[in-house]
């Protein structure tokens, strides 16, 4: 058939009218989703992060195995927090390191600090959600904000930027926040910062347009009262993962849920050094996703098909189709790694994060390769120690 003049195959056209159908959606996800900078709402961003008077009392939860050095290194920059009351609740969940000792130094020097522990005897698969339990039962405070105790908050207004929602908004009961990792100069680190920037702009965009489905507890807050009066993790305890995203994908509502993307309200931690602890960790988080509700599920599972459906025709169109049609598709190819581009990088750099260049359009096929391989061993998995 002829269409403008140009002699096209129906194959071709096949082709061309596939790739443009799911260009069309990968489009909508990178405008509708990947930018949570887009529309905050101006009067959580508009709290005053100095303003004393306001700021409720906070409990910060951190569980701890074996992280003597890393509450040596980071424990301060919580402590050194410009937040007038709040209280830091470490959870020693069976350490063999000196964490104990550390802790009872702390707690001698800022009575700030409360140190408890997971009862060696406890029977449950996940020991830091029951530390979590502890924590939450032992908290004065009516807000919890949980990270881990390899974190380092970006500044001393990380506690002041993530309660500002509770305090615009009387409804909101839990606030999503970006969790970075250091940078390094790997291979393996690029793939990890490119992952956990796509992965977060995800999760805080969707619960931007009022579909929150997972947050990070690496930066996390929510009301205790909305803990204990859902039930906190008694539904989960079988589970070692999920403490984090499997809690918030049953509890959050496009009513009850803000997010806060401010380079003041991140958190910065240690990425994994080698290709084997990331493939672990990886594997650990995505053993849940199939846990997650169905709505949660469908939306999670539409921008991978579609990418792969994308590049699968967009493959099948060089091949088999004639200049005319390849320039097509090499032009919507373009414009929608440009797009992601665009995301990506207005993005880290609002975070203070390193942009990607190249390198994106590799990480672009092969993450979801990584992931999919991943997900098909899934049922030969065994979880390992959180």
């Amino acid at each position: 058939m002829v269409l403008w003049g140009i002699y096209i195959t129906w194959t071709e056209l096949i082709l061309l009218a596939v790739l443009a159908a799911v260009w069309c959606y990968q489009m909508y996800f990178y405008i509708r989703y990947m930018r949570p900078h887009r529309t905050q709402r101006k009067r959580a961003l508009s709290t005053d992060p100095t303003d004393a008077a306001t700021k409720p009392g906070v409990s910060v939860l951190i569980c701890a195995h074996n992280e003597a050095e890393n509450l040596t290194d980071y424990l301060q920059s919580v402590l050194l927090q410009d937040y007038p009351t709040f209280e830091v609740i470490v959870v020693d969940d069976g350490s063999m390191d000196n964490t104990r000792s550390i802790m009872e130094q702390y707690h001698r020097q800022d009575s700030r600090i409360h140190l408890t522990f997971v009862p060696a005897e406890a029977r449950v698969m996940s020991t830091k959600k029951l530390g979590i339990t502890l924590a939450a039962k032992a908290a004065k405070y009516d807000y919890l904000v949980l990270t881990d105790a390899d974190c380092q908050p970006a500044s001393k207004n990380w506690l002041s930027r993530m309660v500002a929602p509770f305090i615009a908004n009387p409804e909101t009961e839990i606030v999503l926040g970006y969790g970075a990792y250091f940078e390094k100069p790997t291979l393996l680190n690029r793939l990890i910062q490119y992952d956990t920037l796509f992965n977060a702009l995800h999760f805080l965009g969707r619960a931007r347009s009022r579909m929150p489905y997972m947050g990070v507890g690496r930066n996390l807050a929510y009301k205790k009262d909305l803990f204990f009066r859902s039930g906190g993790f008694t539904d989960q305890m079988t589970v070692r993962s999920g403490d984090d995203d499997l809690f918030i994908n049953k509890v959050a509502t496009r009513r009850n849920t803000a997010i806060v993307v401010h380079p003041e309200a991140t958190t910065w931690s240690i990425a994994k050094p080698n290709w084997e602890e990331w493939w672990l960790q990886k594997r650990r988080h995505l053993s849940v996703s199939p846990m997650y509700n169905t709505r949660s599920k469908l939306h999670l599972s539409l921008e991978p098909v579609t990418r792969g459906l994308f590049y699968l025709v967009l493959i099948l169109t060089f091949v088999l189709g004639s200049f005319w049609v390849q320039i097509t598709a090499a032009v919507l190819w373009f414009t929608r790694i440009l797009t992601q581009a665009l995301c990506l990088n207005i993005n880290a750099y609002r975070l203070r994060q390193r942009g990607f260049s190249l390198g994106l359009i590799v990480w672009d096929i092969v993450l979801p390769i990584l992931t999919f391989t991943i997900m098909s061993r899934r049922k030969n998995y065994i979880v390992q120690h959180w």
